[in-house]
């Protein structure tokens, strides 16, 4: 089994920074893909970033500019870096990741449990 710890959260000003944390823990042989999700209320959640084992990457068009992705392979880890915040920003963030437990293991989807993300006007 293979657990997401996600960190980071918080209230934070417009304007202002967070950095949030995702650390995978548990059988892991690989990690391909790393990702943030976000689902604000009454809607659906949305890619906000990913990043590939390789550390090529991708970003809604709503965070480019100010939101950076970033991982640590060696810690299993995953990181967004959010600038310049703005209320719609505000949503509960998901880390994701695609891992594999073995060399011969099929590749599994797993989510983190969110942490809350809210930014005051």
């Amino acid at each position: 089994q293979v657990q997401l710890v996600e960190s980071g959260g918080g209230l934070v000003q417009a304007g202002g920074s967070l950095r949030l944390s995702c650390a995978a823990s548990g059988t892991i042989f690989s990690i391909n893909t790393m990702a943030w999700f976000r689902q604000a209320p009454g809607k659906q959640r949305e890619l906000v970033a990913g990043i590939t084992s390789g550390g090529s990457t991708n970003y809604a068009d709503s965070v480019k500019g100010r939101f950076a992705i970033s991982r640590d392979n060696a810690k299993n880890t995953v990181y967004l870096q959010m600038n310049s915040l703005k209320p719609e920003d505000t949503a509960v963030y998901f880390c994701y990741a695609e891992v594999r437990g073995g060399r011969t293991s099929y590749q599994l989807d797993y989510w983190g449990q969110g942490t809350q993300v809210t930014v005051s006007s």
